[in-house]
């Protein structure tokens, strides 16, 4: 059915809402009711009960929220034996100073590239304190660690980005007789042109050395540390009291290899195995035999702090979780099919891959659904392609960067809550923070589409 203009009013109610109250969960929720009485009428909590449901059942769905609350544990255990502290000592020696440090992160950043929740959970616990220390502002650490998350993993042949879209992409007719090889091969020619995740990897050494300005709430993170010395904003306090508590830093040992050896099975595991669940459960398994054996926490404490660090993951699992019904409801009001017709008379073949750009990231904004949007939207957008002449590793490349901008720019989406939440920080500190950035990334990659759509 055509809702019509109404198809637009459960994002418009959110992203309003979310401005208005700097919070993510309850225009989220917000927003689910509105579609589903658009949808359903006078039965939309039967039609919302069915959605809220569906997410509850997905297998896919399940595995982020268990994921994310084991790493919640490993978090906690990490902390207490301060084995977060050693490894920070350790990377102090070559962070002198907030540049470096910037820059460290980002380095780091690159070189853990399996996944985008394997990148952002590490190196938020690893680089949170040290970051604190340099007076960096929370909102700038976030900022860094969203900008090697997905966009890093979409641009390298041997992440979980690239098996999802050589695949996707490889079954469409068409893509093999391009004669690139395998469905990993094709990947290979279409990474030069995923343009937006190229400019927002190479804005973060620019912003890291100070080439880049500080934009919009940056600037205001960057003034509040100034001014008042405190790296998060007086919202995000009650998510940093147990920090609090730990006293000066100085007068707590830790040793590296408390963190560098349950952290280098988690990587290790997922880059052998491919299922990061399973990762972490190795290195949780690898604290208990690390820490217990040498006292430095009793069997009792260790499983109370896997239950209080998986705890502690509850308001993130929160938004995560109407973050999924949001995009079932959007799914159910067919956004993705509203736009499409919308923008289809104004297809050329020059200008095709700029408007799949900004298609899939406006689709990917508005429903938060980061792979689900690119699956549903391939097989009509690669057809149009050849059937008006535009060029497919183009196009291709373009549907990657607006899956990646969708994954960075929208507030709600899984990588920018995961990332507000293992910075410790309210997800709008983060989410409106890096937007300017973010959009700057977004219109250079729609000039290159629009020049490159003329010249190939």
């Amino acid at each position: 059915m055509d809702y019509g203009i109404l198809t637009l009013m459960p994002i418009v109610v959110v992203i309003i809402l979310a401005l208005l109250t700097k919070r993510t969960l309850e225009p989220l929720i917000a927003g689910t009711v509105v579609a589903y009485i658009i949808i359903s009428g006078w039965s939309f909590p039967t039609a919302w009960m069915g959605a809220f449901f569906e997410v509850a059942s997905n297998r896919d769905h399940q595995w982020v929220f268990m994921v994310c609350a084991l790493f919640g544990s490993l978090i906690a255990l990490l902390g207490a034996s301060h084995g977060t502290l050693g490894f920070s000592k350790f990377l102090g020696r070559l962070c002198r100073g907030p540049k470096t440090t910037l820059l460290v992160t980002w380095i780091m950043g690159i070189l853990i590239f399996v996944d985008d929740y394997l990148n952002i959970m590490t190196l938020s616990t690893s680089m949170r304190k040290l970051t604190d220390q340099q007076k960096i502002p929370r909102e700038a650490l976030s900022y860094v660690i969203d900008s090697t998350g997905a966009p890093v993993c979409a641009l390298l042949p041997f992440s979980t980005w690239a098996i999802f879209f050589s695949g996707l992409f490889y079954a469409e007719d068409g893509i093999p007789a391009l004669g690139y090889g395998s469905p990993i091969e094709t990947f290979y020619h279409m990474i030069p042109f995923v343009f937006y995740a190229i400019f927002a990897v190479i804005l973060v050494p620019l912003f890291s050395l100070g080439w880049l300005p500080k934009m919009g709430q940056m600037r205001k993170a960057y003034d509040r540390v100034w001014t008042t010395g405190q790296p998060y904003s007086a919202e995000s306090q009650d998510l940093n009291l147990e920090d609090a508590e730990d006293g000066p830093a100085a007068r707590i040992s830790g040793n590296v290899l408390d963190f560098a050896l349950p952290i280098g099975v988690l990587i290790v595991l997922a880059i052998w195995n491919g299922e990061l669940f399973l990762a972490v459960l190795g290195a949780i398994l690898t604290c208990m035999v690390l820490y217990i054996p040498r006292k430095k926490l009793s069997l009792a404490k260790f499983f109370d702090l896997v239950m209080h660090g998986f705890c502690n993951m509850i308001p993130t699992i929160a938004i995560i979780f109407f973050a999924f019904v949001m995009q079932e409801a959007m799914t159910d009001i067919g956004i993705a099919g509203y736009v499409i017709n919308l923008v289809e008379p104004m297809m050329s073949a020059p200008v095709f891959p700029m408007m799949t750009f900004l298609l899939v990231a406006v689709l990917n904004f508005s429903t938060g659904s980061v792979w689900g949007i690119p699956a549903i939207v391939t097989p009509i957008i690669l057809p149009l392609c050849f059937s008006i002449g535009a060029n497919p590793l183009l196009t291709m490349g373009a549907i990657i960067s607006g899956a990646v901008l969708g994954s960075h720019a929208c507030f709600y989406s899984d990588a920018t809550v995961l990332t507000s939440s293992c910075c410790k920080m309210q997800n709008m500190d983060h989410a409106l923070s890096q937007l300017p950035y973010a959009m700057l990334a977004a219109g250079c990659s729609a000039v290159c589409y629009l020049g490159f759509g003329f010249m190939m």
